[in-house]
């Protein structure tokens, strides 16, 4: 029988064994057809039901500090490489691919928006995402660090489908935060997927990792079979200040 079958499917997919053991046996109701009915329309729901609210813990899981979606960019305001790169990127093939995403550019032209509505795709399509800024990220790692928990952090950071880290540049850090962020990324180094945005370019990473070996091991292994996409252009938030100034 198709109800049949199609309901031990679903109990199967909602972990249902008792139910399922039920549905096996005909015998259990006195109308079997009416009751797969019934229970039929009452498992479909519930699966999409978790579906649904699977997506949103994933989401709420995430620590986005906003709901940023892909379909809100004005594409057209982009600059050059990330409208080109748009389509392929919201594929996310890269992170079946385990490659990273390197936004570099100044304040203001949608690093932030695209990293954010890429990681809220993400969690849509069934991933886990981790989202931080580079410093507050530090700042747990240390937290860890000191309270002993780092090792069990490490497990979980690097078992995340994509970790974006925001502001990279922004604020420098001191050598423990360095050697931090240096060896958690590693973790994920061609395994995992990561996006990375920075409002400095490659040459002053420098500056803020003050140590040219790691900063030079770091961008290496960032950056192998990477999509680097150079973000400059006139800031989003110039252009409606702008605009917002010629209609008052």
């Amino acid at each position: 029988m198709e109800q049949q079958t199609k309901l031990i499917e679903l109990c199967k997919d909602l972990r249902l064994p008792s139910i399922r053991k039920m549905v096996q046996d005909s015998s259990n109701f006195k109308h079997p057809e009416r009751a797969y009915d019934v229970l039929l329309q009452v498992l479909t729901q519930e699966k999409a039901d978790r579906l649904i609210r699977a997506k949103q813990n994933r989401i709420r899981a995430a620590n986005f500090p906003q709901k940023k979606l892909l379909d809100e960019l004005v594409e057209e305001a982009l600059p050059k490489p990330a409208q080109q790169k748009l389509p392929d990127l919201k594929t996310l093939y890269f992170i079946k691919e385990g490659r990273n995403v390197i936004l570099t550019g100044p304040p203001g032209t949608g690093k932030t928006h695209l990293a954010i509505g890429l990681g809220m795709e993400a969690c849509l399509a069934g991933y886990r995402v981790f989202f931080a800024t580079v410093p507050s990220f530090i700042n747990q790692l240390k937290e860890h660090r000191s309270e002993r928990t780092l090792r069990s952090f490490e497990l979980k950071f690097e078992k995340y489908d994509l970790v974006i880290l925001d502001e990279l540049g922004y604020i420098s850090f001191d050598k423990e935060g360095a050697e931090l962020l240096f060896s958690h990324l590693s973790l994920r180094a061609d395994r995992k997927s990561t996006i990375i945005t920075s409002n400095l370019s490659f040459l002053k990473w420098q500056e803020i990792f003050h140590d040219a070996v790691l900063t030079a091991a770091l961008t290496d292994r960032l950056t192998h079979k990477s999509h680097v996409l150079n973000m400059n252009g006139t800031s989003y938030r110039m252009r409606e200040t702008e605009d917002w100034i010629k209609n008052n």
